[in-house]
Order: C-alpha cells, then structure tokens, then sequence
C-alpha cells in the first residue's frame, strides 16, 4: 500500500487537530495554564503567561478551522458576550490611557475565545472532568506547598505570596496568590467534584477525596467571601432540587415564584446594607468596601453611560483609580465588586451589557437544568450562582480565570438554549445533517456512562 493511501484524506495534522484525545489534551492545557496563572508569573515572569496564552490561543484557531464542518459561525459565540467585548473595545477610545485600555481589552478577548474553544470542542461532561482533573492538581499542589512553607520550614514564601500560616489554621493562599482567590477556587472546585460524584464519572474514593480537599482549603482560606459563596450556592442547590422534583405542569410558576424571591431580595438586601453589615459584626471589611463603592459611584458620574473605558484589573497609576486610592489612602488593584468596577469602566451601557450576559447564562441554564434528567446540567448554573455571588465582593469575574469560566458558561448556556436554534435547524446537540467525526462530541451531548471510564468518549 502507497503511503499516499495511508494519509487520511484531510492530512494527519487536520486529523490530529479534530481528534477527540487532543482536544481533552487543549482542554487540560488552557484550564491548568489559567488557573495557574499567578504562580507561573511569579515563578517564570508575565512574559512568559502571555506567551503560553497567546500559543493556546493560536491553537484553538486551528482547531476550530480543523472543526470547521461541525462549527456554525452562527453561533459559534453568544450575542450577549459579543455586545459587551465590543463595548469595551470601543472604550478604548474615550479612555485616559488607550494603550492599557488596548491591551487589556487582547488579553479579555483572547481569554474569552479560548472559553469559547473549549465550549465546541467538549460537551458539558467532558469539560467538568478536566476541570476536576486541573483543580485537583492545583489544589493538591497548594496543600503541599502550605505544609512545606507553614509546617515543615515553618519560612514564608515570599515569591509566591504564600505567608506560612498553616499551623495557625490559616489564613493560607496556596498558589493563587491571595486568601480570597483561594476561596473562590475552592468553592468552584466543590461545585465540580460535587457533579463528579454524582455522575459517577470518577471513583468514589477519589470523588470524597477531592470534596475534602477542597472543602479543607476553603476554611483555611479564611476568606470572608467563602461564606457567602457556600451559602448562596446551598440555596441554589435546594433550589435547583425543588424544581427538578416539581411536576412539569407546576414548574412555570414555581419558577417565576423564586424569581421574583430573587429580585426581592437583592433590593432588599442593597436597601439595608448597612443593618445587615452591622448584624454581621464583618463593619470593618465590608465598610471599607461601602466606603470604595460610594466613591467609585461618585467619580462614575461625570461620565455615566460610557465610563472612563475598560482596565480590567486597575491601572493605579491613571485616573480615577489613582484618585480613588488617594482619597480613601488604600492600594487597591480592583473595585472589590465586578458590578460597580464596570459601572464606573464602562458606564451604565457597560452594566446592562454585562447583567444581560450573566443574567441571560443564568437564567437558559438554569432552565435546562431543571428539565434535564442528567444532574451534569447542573453544574452551569451553579458555576454561574458562584461567580456573581462572588461578585458581590471581589472583581474575579472581569479577568483571568473568573472572565473565562463566565464566558464558558454562557457559550454552554447559549448550546442548551438559543434564539439562534431555529436557524439552519439546529438543535442543542448541533443539529441533523453534520457531518460525522470519530471520536467528535457535538456541544451539548453527554454521552453514556458505559462509553468511558471517565463519563465521555475518550
């Protein structure tokens, strides 16, 4: 036989580029490169993170262009994320330093492509299971280097920002740079190691394992946010129960009964923020936070609808960051709120554009979750309830791994439900008529049990 006869018809590297193995490969590579991020620009220099994503990022494109068959540049990305990017590219140019604006606007987007890359190429499943994979790792990875710093050499980490305080019972900051990061991840991690256990795509061991794991950094952490992230998630889960074990004919009311519970309650709880601060004894840090609020709030007015354009993460050498750090004689990089940070970068626009791509992911999977049999669907609502109760508190959610998984979370949001579905008669698993690939898993499917020892196709 020719060697010509032996080369698939697309060439091997398309064939590689499409492969089922290879893309839970990228998969692996973009989760742990991300969350990661800290300690590789601590250990080998910014440079180098950049360059790492930007290699990823390139790939992506390629396995797109090798997918392009099974791909609909239709809806290849959510309407919802589109506006707000192209907002905050558009700020670029009404911002004190449109350099840093630029730059900062690249590294959002290009995080934001590389979720929607893993949003095509692995089904909700799959995409749990890497992340399970990475997370425990990573926070494997964390307790060992605390026990090394905290116990063992009892000597703080100071390239890493680790403080050593293990044997006190935190506050430990792992690899992630501070408590409150450690946290979050954390409590992302329970979500997915909870949706492992209860799809049996991992062993039972290694599943009670990684819940204690996880559950044990998250209380050393001492993060005040933990908190408040295990409670609104809690609520969500018993939630997320009643409707799924509600009556189909009974669930459009139920729904719409804690919707409105929800929107009530937020009102409420803006309204009488200051009793609850006080309720809580936590007047220290959350009236600091107030205080930053109030302020933000105050040097968002000149500008309202369209904000002193997009910085992410602060530029604390430009206005009105540089001001509001001297005013209120602190050095934060961040707003300590993802809501009033793109209020005040972005104006009013800025915030309804963001509140519609949240809001929207939310609410179409929390839908497909609560019609779906497969307790997987769950898990995207969840990750979503997480990372806006999380932006309560903290910025996490305009950059690094809190942007992507945001904008992973809607593109599987978008797949579950779409205006776009009746377009070209797709449906949620890509639609009839597309082509068949070995080893490819349309966006949306979640494949048998007995297919994998993992819970996918691999």
């Amino acid at each position: 036989m020719s060697s010509q006869a032996q080369t698939p018809p697309h060439g091997w590297l398309v064939t590689l580029l499409a492969s089922a193995s290879f893309a839970r490969a990228y998969t692996l590579a973009v989760l742990g490169a991300v969350f990661s991020s800290y300690a590789i620009e601590q250990l080998a220099g910014r440079v180098t993170y950049i360059t790492v994503v930007a290699g990823l990022a390139v790939l992506g494109l390629a396995v797109l262009a090798a997918r392009w068959q099974e791909i609909s540049l239709l809806r290849l990305v959510p309407t919802t994320v589109l506006a707000f990017l192209a907002w905050a590219l558009a700020s670029v140019f009404w911002s004190e330093d449109p350099a840093t604006s630029w730059w900062s606007w690249v590294s959002a987007a290009t995080l934001a492509f590389l979720a929607v890359v893993i949003g095509h190429i692995r089904d909700t499943l799959q995409t749990v299971r890497a992340l399970g994979d990475v997370l425990r790792v990573l926070l494997a990875v964390s307790l060992g280097v605390e026990v090394l710093s905290g116990i063992l050499l009892d000597l703080p980490f100071g390239f890493l920002g680790v403080q050593g305080n293990l044997a006190q019972l935190g506050p430990i900051q792992g690899i992630f740079g501070t408590r409150n990061m450690l946290g979050f991840v954390a409590v992302l991690a329970l979500i997915t190691f909870l949706i492992e256990y209860r799809t049996q795509s991992v062993r039972p061991g290694l599943s009670v394992a990684s819940v204690v794991l996880a559950g044990g950094l998250a209380a050393f952490s001492d993060s005040p946010t933990v908190f408040v992230l295990a409670v609104g998630v809690g609520l969500a889960v018993a939630a997320l129960a009643w409707v799924r074990h509600t009556r189909p004919e009974r669930r459009a009311g139920l729904q719409l009964a804690l919707g409105g519970v929800v929107v009530v309650g937020v009102f409420v709880g803006y309204a009488a923020r200051h009793p609850i601060i006080a309720l809580l004894g936590a007047g220290s840090d959350l009236s600091m936070r107030v205080d930053l609020w109030n302020m933000m709030v105050d040097l968002g007015r000149p500008r309202p609808l369209q904000g002193w354009g997009w910085y992410g993460p602060w530029s604390t050498r430009d206005y009105p960051f540089i001001a509001l750090n001297y005013w209120l004689d602190a050095s934060h990089a961040t707003g300590l709120n993802a809501f009033f940070d793109v209020l005040l970068q972005l104006g009013w626009v800025g915030l309804v554009l963001f509140v519609g791509l949240a809001g929207l992911a939310l609410v179409r999977s929390w839908l497909a979750a609560s019609e779906r049999r497969s307790v997987v669907y769950a898990w995207t609502p969840l990750m979503l309830v997480a990372l806006l109760a999380d932006s309560m508190f903290e910025s996490f959610t305009l950059a690094g791994l809190g942007w992507m998984m945001l904008v992973l979370c809607a593109v599987r949001a978008g797949q579950s439900r779409s205006w776009r579905e009746s377009i070209g008669g797709r449906t949620d698993a890509g639609g009839p008529g597309l082509p068949h690939v070995p080893g490819f898993v349309r966006p949306g499917d979640v494949p048998p049990r007995a297919q994998g020892p993992d819970g996918g196709t691999d």
